[in-house]
């Protein structure tokens, strides 16, 4: 442990239980998404409560990711890249899928339950003083990545991969106010009711974090995209690295496990092999790589750190026979990727589709992805409070031709889904990462918390 770590932080005054409470007592934007968002979203409060904590987002190597698609999977590969170049690496992501200390890690290795009652208590005292300020009560993200930067500076944190939760410009994370990098993964139709209703608006609110002078690296993108982002660029000085022309990539194979590329950098070449599938990975790989270069890691590093990267939920075995996966798809781009991805990486006979969505997604462009593709479709819905009806699922299905059965819950799908396929078919569960979460949680046996009720925003109790 490094000498600011000292047991005694752990004479807490609240357990795990309690610290989880007192964090899921305020407004949570996940759960009731788009409730006045840019109405009364102000990084001053953020900003403050980090000052009275002493500035702990600060002092260290910073990689920010924003992005419609595939930010998780990046963040994940730069933060395994920058510990393998021997980095004490701090790595904040949303949501999580079985508890929420996945959220913040430190090489690999998530915050215990004894830390995070720990530095809740100690952020506490700040957090109901900020609550007292200007600028409005502290939402349940605000103080969890309050809680992640406190979390980093107490255990001595070389480096830090923040990815933003939602959007870019107003989000939480968005206060380091020079990172050395910032990554811009593929933008696409997502959260529309917050962020707009095209792609060019959507990309104005990721480009928010964008920084004068600092380089930012973009994964393709739709035209619109990218003309907004070298636009944004150019305003403030930073140089735009595109990946698709600048850094390039090339596949060089795969198997149901993993798969093999080559990335030109600008400064090396990479041949590297990746423990994810689908074409979209070997994207962020390569956008992974450009950062890792900006970030000063070496190349060996690069190399293994790609090679060991988790990231559960995405195109996952999960079970063979029946093929059974589980893949976080939940738009209509991600719903196009992945039925292209099941078609190159697997062979099976019959396909049965378990899929639920959230309230705030487009259920009606992943329905039209998968309708055509899969034989048999199972809808359901998650236990989270954001979930969609299984009915108005099953009536887009409808609309498609479909008859889709109707199921009350994630067993009941999965346990109808597994009954009747043979050995040789193929069983997706998708729609959201709260099914997934649910499914692997069914399957591995893991146990999942689950929260008490959260505070609704105002105006949406």
């Amino acid at each position: 442990m490094p000498a600011c770590y000292n047991s005694s932080d752990f004479d807490m005054v609240m357990d795990y239980q309690s610290a989880l409470r007192f964090v899921l007592s305020f407004s949570d934007y996940e759960r009731w998404p788009g409730a006045g968002y840019a109405e009364r979203w102000d990084l001053r409060r953020m900003e403050e409560l980090l000052k009275r904590l002493g500035s702990p987002h600060l002092g260290r190597k910073t990689a920010h990711i924003a992005g419609s698609k595939g930010k998780g999977s990046t963040a994940a590969m730069i933060a395994s890249g920058l510990s393998a170049a021997g980095l004490r690496t701090g790595f904040y992501t949303s949501p999580h899928l079985h508890t929420i200390r996945e959220r913040m890690k430190i090489n690999g290795r998530l915050i215990t339950e004894e830390e995070f009652a720990a530095f809740v208590s100690d952020i506490r005292p700040a957090v109901e003083a900020q609550n007292k300020g200007d600028f409005g009560e502290l939402s349940t993200f605000e103080i969890l990545t309050a809680l992640a930067f406190y979390y980093f500076r107490k255990l001595g944190a070389e480096a830090q991969v923040l990815e933003t939760g939602l959007g870019g410009r107003l989000d939480a994370t968005n206060v380091v106010p020079r990172p050395d990098v910032c990554v811009l993964t593929s933008i696409s139709l997502d959260h529309t009711a917050v962020l707009g209703d095209t792609i060019e608006k959507i990309a104005g609110e990721k480009a928010g974090i964008i920084k004068p002078g600092v380089p930012v690296v973009s994964a393709p993108q739709f035209p619109g995209a990218m003309e907004v982002f070298r636009t944004v660029a150019r305003a403030r000085g930073a140089d735009l690295i595109e990946v698709g022309r600048a850094v390039t990539w090339e596949g060089k194979g795969t198997d149901t496990v993993c798969q093999r590329l080559i990335v030109k950098g600008l400064k090396d070449i990479y041949e590297l092999t990746i423990p994810l599938l689908g074409r979209h990975q070997l994207e962020n790989a390569a956008a992974a790589v450009a950062a890792l270069e900006v970030l000063e890691v070496s190349r060996d590093a690069v190399v293994e750190g790609l090679a060991k990267v988790e990231w559960p939920g995405r195109l996952e075995v999960l079970r063979k026979r029946p093929l059974l996966i589980a893949d976080g798809a939940h738009n209509g781009d991600s719903a196009r990727r992945l039925v292209e991805a099941l078609k190159e990486y697997f062979t099976f006979k019959r396909s049965t589709l378990i899929i639920g969505t959230s309230a705030d997604k487009n259920a009606a462009a992943m329905v039209q992805e998968f309708a055509p593709f899969f034989d048999r479709v199972i809808v359901t819905a998650s236990e989270h409070p954001r979930a969609s009806a299984p009915a108005l699922l099953a009536a887009e299905f409808s609309r498609h031709g479909v008859k889709a059965q109707e199921t009350r819950s994630i067993p009941e799908a999965l346990d109808r889904a597994l009954a009747e396929a043979g050995e040789d078919d193929l069983i997706c569960a998708t729609g959201s990462l709260f099914v997934v979460a649910e499914v692997i949680e069914r399957v591995k046996g893991i146990p999942g918390e689950r929260y008490p009720e959260m505070k609704a925003p105002p105006g949406r109790g």
